[in-house]
């Protein structure tokens, strides 16, 4: 299996809306028309349910981390980057919503970590602690994943692939958090909270 191999499958993961799917299945209606629109985790959580919000976030996150996996187990190094970056796009840009997707964020920690898992704790630590500190996701999001673009690039241990990949990935992520960036710029941007109803 070459590395368009698993780019295909690391797409097909990516694009699975999990999202969209979850709320639906709960009886939440469409995600797509609450909040930003978003699929994603954060989004889900303004439907009011939190199981919800937190099954759509492991769920993101796993469709980047299995395919990543398969591939550095059976492809080896330029088949994970492949199928990291697909699983990316895929969840970014779904075929099957037209390619309107999310932002990106429970994926790429989910390839993050399949790539490099000190990086991925770096991640949750700095989005953490980004978080608990301004209570606005993004914020937490676009300081996690320059951490780990820091942290790559400086030489943190356990990183067995090119250090431009984690760079490359936290430029895609901010370009898809623009909106947000310029909410916060003006001061704008919604804090989030985790206490919505379950």
């Amino acid at each position: 299996m070459n590395w368009i191999t698993f780019a295909l499958i690391g797409y097909l993961c990516g694009s699975i809306p999990f999202g969209l799917l979850l709320t639906q299945a709960a009886g939440l209606g469409d995600v797509r028309k609450i909040g930003s629109g978003n699929i994603g985790a954060t989004n889900v959580l303004r439907a009011g349910n939190k199981k919800i919000a937190a099954l759509t976030l492991i769920c993101d996150g796993l469709k980047g981390y299995f395919p990543v996996l398969a591939a550095t187990f059976w492809g080896g190094e330029q088949a994970a980057l492949a199928a990291g970056f697909a699983a990316l796009a895929g969840h970014i840009l779904p075929v099957w919503l037209k390619f309107k997707g999310g932002k990106g964020v429970a994926t790429g920690l989910g390839v993050i970590f399949a790539w490099s898992w000190t990086l991925g704790l770096l991640f949750c630590t700095v989005w953490l602690a980004a978080f608990l500190l301004m209570r606005i996701s993004s914020v937490g999001a676009l300081s996690a994943v320059v951490a780990v673009a820091l942290g790559a690039l400086f030489g943190m241990p356990h990183i067995p692939l090119p250090v431009w990949a984690f760079p490359l990935l936290a430029l895609i992520i901010w370009v898809t958090h623009r909106a947000n960036i310029s909410r916060l710029l003006k001061g704008e941007e919604s804090k989030s909270s985790f206490s919505s109803k379950a």
